[in-house]
């Protein structure tokens, strides 16, 4: 009785157009509310239990504490090795948090797992309230993400509804935790999403004021800093220092963001397990806020506070400035749960505050108040670094509540934003994006390698062997086999290593020359640093992979999970699969060329996306849609991914057909696809 109760509002939740969305929005906004509101209450709780309650266990065994004390150095320390042993249930919960909402966008249609909203909550409140220098616009923006994605799977949506309401969730999310509700949208949309489209954005405006709406409801509409005074433009003069200004936070954005992927690469490049990582990350945190400055600890609200309302030196700020980029690129390195949106604007409240400081100093009767660049600061760094210009302008205004200063903002925004997308390329969320393999090359240097994806090509089935076999084993399994390598795995299919003919043949001329020595086996000779990659690669990543390596098979590993090893994806399966499709894009081209042999006659190009009620070509192969004689099915878009179809391809709800014929059967063709379903547009293209 539930079930078919519930199939019905699943199938009018999907057909509806106006109040199912509508609905949902609403929905995943109460719900992204309500995750801000835990994970505040979570962070204090978090903060509490390591820098009163452990750091005040000296006080409850007899001994003198002087407030928190050297034991302020090892409590970063235990909070991330916690974090370390906690993430293991939940890889995708680690990190930033907002790049892993991205790459769920554009690698896996907006699918993200119920676990990650738990997750992200506990392990963020441990890195953020045991001092590490992380913001939690990361891990809410997560949150709100995942609930958005869950609410989208289990009413059955297709793909770009799931991903319309992941980016709800996550404009509800941030727009509530900064009390922000447009800032919350303009993120979502040019961040997350990637698309101001229309119908997008009243859904992502509707859950971001539910959000806001609820989370002011219980914690009070102050906004996120409180100004002891209005801050305005003193004199048009200004505009010269603020054009300096913006040009140098562009400077030390980049440098953000570039010391954020080194460190991140040279925490990853060591061979030493997580754990030993975390802790001397962790120590390394603490003893620059010990040594150096404690403000550096947590997300930096506070020294924020300080800088706008003018209560820090100059020289204090600048050192802050040096500090807070390396606490933050250490803590995420190390392997921490937590944002680098909140850093940035402390970073740039530090530099435009200390920059207020030097230009009251030199010209003191036209100049405004150091918080004044301090609060500019704040925008300009995040825009730099985000390449997220029109979030950098609005989320500070509303976070502020100060309108007087937008001229200058905008001016120092604009200015970072463009000498930082000079200077480097990707923003401080992309970078991991294009490591993952998630961002493709751009259209004009798009081939075949970037439309295959690892899925597409590795195997399932395939030999692996256990670390404590022997070489005489592993030599007969190599007698009889054409297999080249073998992944070592461990008792519940992680993978350990992998051992190769080579490594064998020289293991046994060892084992020949020691013949009293004890037998090896194949733990002795195995290599532990594997090169992988995961279903979600493209070819073009992996075909990158085997050419720096030059081995023939490479293990692929869960993306969910990089421990649970899925598949093999061999060089000649990868070669044959390359070959194949350029073989039927040749011929598709062909018949194209055919279909529009008329040089007087325009093509017309015709998309529609399917739904999963369209069962004329929903859940069907290729070659069994009767496409009309004079019309072809040249691509098809799935996510983000676009393929051409080869006979056997599967139709999916919720990809788009991409459709080609000309003008004189183009009526055919939208009589054709009107009988199952309204077509989305068509661009008419010459041929």
């Amino acid at each position: 009785m539930f079930a078919n109760a519930w199939r019905r509002f699943q199938r009018w939740i999907q057909r509806s157009e106006t109040l199912g969305p509508v609905g949902l929005a609403v929905v995943v906004g109460l719900l992204s509310g309500l995750a801000a509101i835990i994970l505040r209450y979570l962070i204090v709780w978090a903060h509490w239990l390591f820098f009163d309650f452990v750091a005040g266990i000296p006080a409850l065994v007899g001994m003198v504490n002087p407030g928190w004390g050297a034991l302020v150095i090892v409590l970063p320390a235990l909070g991330l090795a916690l974090v370390s042993i906690v993430g293991r249930f939940a890889p995708e919960a680690m990190g930033h948090g907002i790049p892993e909402v991205q790459y769920a966008i554009r690698a896996r249609g907006g699918r993200i797992r119920a676990r990650v909203i738990g997750a992200k909550a506990a392990l963020s409140a441990i890195s953020i309230g045991s001092g590490g220098s992380v913001g939690r616009e990361g891990p809410i923006v997560q949150m709100g993400a995942a609930l958005g994605s869950v609410i989208g799977q289990i009413t059955g949506l297709n793909q770009e509804q799931v991903k319309i309401l992941v980016a709800c969730g996550a404009a509800g999310a941030l727009g509530a935790s900064f009390n922000a509700p447009i800032a919350g949208v303009m993120f979502a949309l040019e961040v997350v999403l990637g698309s101001f489209a229309a119908r997008s954005f009243g859904l992502v405006v509707i859950s971001s004021v539910t959000a806001t709406a609820l989370f002011q409801a219980q914690m009070g509409r102050e906004p996120a800093f409180v100004l002891i005074q209005p801050f305005t433009l003193v004199s048009n003069w200004e505009f010269l220092l603020y054009l300096m200004l913006g040009g140098l936070l562009g400077i030390i954005s980049t440098l953000y963001v570039r010391s954020l992927s080194w460190f991140e690469d040279r925490f990853e490049a060591w061979t030493w397990p997580p754990l030993w990582k975390a802790v001397l990350g962790g120590l390394a945190v603490g003893l620059i806020g010990f040594f150096g400055h404690d403000l550096v600890f947590g997300s930096g609200e506070e020294g924020v506070a300080l800088a706008l309302g003018g209560g820090l030196t100059l020289g204090v700020m600048v050192a802050l400035v040096i500090l807070k980029i390396l606490a933050t690129s250490i803590t995420l390195g190390a392997g921490a749960s937590g944002g680098v949106f909140t850093p940035a604007l402390f970073i740039g409240a530090m530099a435009g505050g200390a920059f207020g400081q030097g230009a009251n100093i030199l010209f003191p009767t036209w100049t405004a108040a150091p918080g004044a660049y301090a609060l500019v600061g704040m925008a300009a760094v995040f825009a730099g670094a985000a390449h997220a210009p029109i979030t950098g302008i609005v989320i500070l205004f509303e976070m502020t509540d100060n309108y007087q200063i937008i001229l200058p903002l905008m001016f120092s925004v604009v200015v970072s934003y463009l000498i930082a997308a000079r200077v480097l390329h990707d923003s401080v969320y992309s970078i991991k994006l294009r490591r993952r393999g998630a961002l493709t090359a751009p259209s004009s240097s798009m081939s075949v390698l970037d439309l295959l994806l690892v899925t597409d090509v590795m195997v399932e089935e395939f030999e692996t062997v256990v670390a404590d076999m022997s070489l005489e084993e592993l030599a007969k399994l190599a007698q009889s086999r054409r297999t080249r390598s073998w992944p070592v795995v461990g008792s519940e299919g992680e993978l350990r290593g992998i051992v190769t003919e080579t490594d064998l043949e020289r293991a046994l001329l060892v084992e020949l020359d020691s013949i009293d020595g004890p037998e090896l086996c194949v733990r002795d000779v195995m290599t532990t640093a594997v090169t992988t990659c995961t279903p979600g690669d493209t070819l073009r990543t992996a075909f990158g992979r085997f050419t720096e390596k030059d081995v023939q098979q490479i293990p692929v590993l869960d993306q969910d999970d990089e421990s649970t090893l899925v598949g093999a994806i061999r060089r000649h399966d990868m070669l044959w699969a390359y070959r194949k499709l350029m073989d039927e894009h040749q011929e598709l081209m062909h018949r194209a060329s055919v279909l529009v042999r008329d040089p007087k006659e325009d093509a017309v190009q015709i998309e529609v996306q399917v739904d999963a009620g369209d069962r004329t070509v929903a859940n069907r192969s290729v070659r069994d849609i009767r496409v009309p004689p004079h019309a072809l099915i040249v691509l098809v878009r799935r996510g983000e991914r676009s393929f051409i179809p080869k006979g056997n391809s599967r139709i999916e709800a919720g990809d788009v057909l991409v459709l080609l014929t000309t003008r004189r059967h183009e009526d055919e063709l939208r009589t054709w696809t009107s009988a199952w379903h309204r077509p989305t547009g068509g661009v008419g293209v010459p041929s």
